[in-house]
């Protein structure tokens, strides 16, 4: 016999004592969860978040009042619009049936009750509910994952999004966050999602190449050009031809470099050092920086006419303290990669460790994380990485954060914190995880997806 717990939950809105026991014999196959009005009827769909209800229309205050049942039906599809209700009637009651399928109701059934037929309808209202659940999953994982790009706070999705729409035009982009929060990650996002992914990646970082070889890099020179030029070298932009050009940290390119680079923007040619003519070349350019070029542009040191051409479309990629959520999803992928790595077999991280890595501030966000994580893995000595093996300085935090009072968005930060520590304690068992957060797995399963955290 198959075990309770791995039912599958039917609600059974029905206040006749008799009818109660009899739908709850007939219906062995499912965990059937009784309800004789209303206001039980929406604590155990807060419980149990059934995917399947059966609902009579006659409930207490008055059950020969339809009115009671109709409000019923219509707060619970308020709050749970995916769930599929058949509504039970009696014979003389078909408008009122009809009336609630208009108001959302899946189907109804007219009493006597029949188990046969009644468990055939609720069968293919579960089988209807599997498929439209399995098509908003493929739907939110398709329209919510970058690849590369690991989160699932509002912060980092409404990035996302804002990726896929830019991706697939030509237009010059700018991407703006501190450093370490993955700015070649969302380059690299751009380029696969483009119309150009079958061609090169060329990145190339301003701040890493001297001053006096940077223009060679960047637009290449002929032989004989300078000093040590033995033979003809074509630059990185020449050599991203037909597919994404990366230009990160533009705000440190040198003032003597920024009219040649605007004139290629301008005219998409280049001139190779020494050289005469012109080539054209088909690329789509990406610029990167994580200072305040508004401010460098008001201090003289870059070109007012540069930062328009290269801000046709501006994304602010987030810090790592403003996602939601996010820091515990990161330290877990990293702490897999480096068990892995390095092989180790660490369970996970111990509950100080996850409130330290909360409290945290993380000035150089997702790269110090992800060294943090390295080191506390090579330094972890027994099963759980602890406080101590990561070395964070919790005092810093955000403590000048401003006040949050909006309720809702209260609750649901807390929500996807809670869901995320519990994830993170249970290692992705969803079981442990339900029984940590006190709910039924459905509710889990609902609200991971409402937070996108699959």
């Amino acid at each position: 016999m198959v075990k309770k717990s791995k039912l599958k939950p039917l609600l059974v809105v029905e206040d006749d004592p008799g009818l109660q026991s009899q739908l709850r014999w007939c219906f062995e196959g499912y965990d059937v969860i009784i309800a004789g009005d209303r206001q039980a009827a929406l604590a155990a769909m807060q419980k149990h978040r059934p995917a399947v209800v059966t609902l009579d229309l006659g409930l207490p205050p008055d059950p020969a009042n339809a009115s009671e049942g109709l409000a019923t039906l219509e707060e619970i599809l308020a709050s749970y619009p995916h769930t599929k209700i058949i509504v039970v009637t009696g014979n003389d009651d078909r408008d009122n049936a009809v009336k609630a399928v208009s108001r959302g109701a899946y189907d109804f059934y007219q009493k006597p009750v029949e188990p046969e037929i009644l468990g055939m309808i609720i069968e293919r209202a579960h089988t209807l509910y599997d498929l439209e659940e399995e098509h908003r999953q493929l739907q939110q994982v398709q329209t919510t994952q970058l690849e590369g790009v690991i989160g699932a706070s509002p912060q980092m999705q409404k990035a996302c999004r804002m990726v896929e729409k830019v991706a697939p035009s030509n237009v010059t982009t700018l991407l703006l966050g501190e450093s370490g929060t993955g700015k070649e990650l969302f380059a690299r996002a751009l380029h696969n999602l483009s119309p150009r992914k079958s061609g090169p990646f060329i990145a190339i970082n301003c701040a890493a190449i001297p001053e006096a070889l940077l223009e060679s890099e960047l637009f290449g020179h002929e032989k004989g050009a300078f000093t040590g030029a033995s033979k003809q070298t074509r630059g990185k932009i020449e050599y991203a031809d037909g597919g994404t050009f990366f230009l990160d940290e533009v705000g440190d390119l040198p003032q003597s470099l920024q009219a040649k680079m605007l004139r290629f923007l301008q005219e998409r040619v280049i001139e190779r050092i020494g050289g005469r003519s012109e080539i054209p070349v088909d690329v789509r350019v990406i610029c990167a920086t994580h200072q305040n070029l508004q401010a460098l542009i008001g201090e003289g040191q870059f070109r007012e006419d540069l930062y328009y051409r290269i801000s046709e479309i501006t994304l602010q990629i987030p810090p790592l303290r403003e996602r939601e959520g996010d820091n515990l999803m990161l330290a877990r992928v990293f702490l897999e990669r480096f068990c892995r790595d390095h092989g180790q077999s660490l369970k996970g991280f111990s509950a100080e460790a996850l409130q330290a890595i909360e409290g945290y501030h993380w000035p150089g966000n997702v790269r110090e994380l992800e060294n943090k994580v390295k080191r506390a893995v090579i330094m972890a000595d027994g099963d759980y990485v602890m406080a101590e093996d990561i070395e964070l300085d919790v005092a810093v935090g955000d403590a000048g954060a401003p006040l949050q009072l909006d309720l809702r968005e209260v609750r649901e930060e807390a929500e996807r914190k809670a869901l995320q520590r519990a994830l993170t304690l249970a290692n992705d068992n969803v079981t442990q995880a339900a029984e940590l957060l006190n709910v039924s797995r459905p509710t889990l399963y609902d609200l991971l997806s409402k937070y996108g955290l699959k």
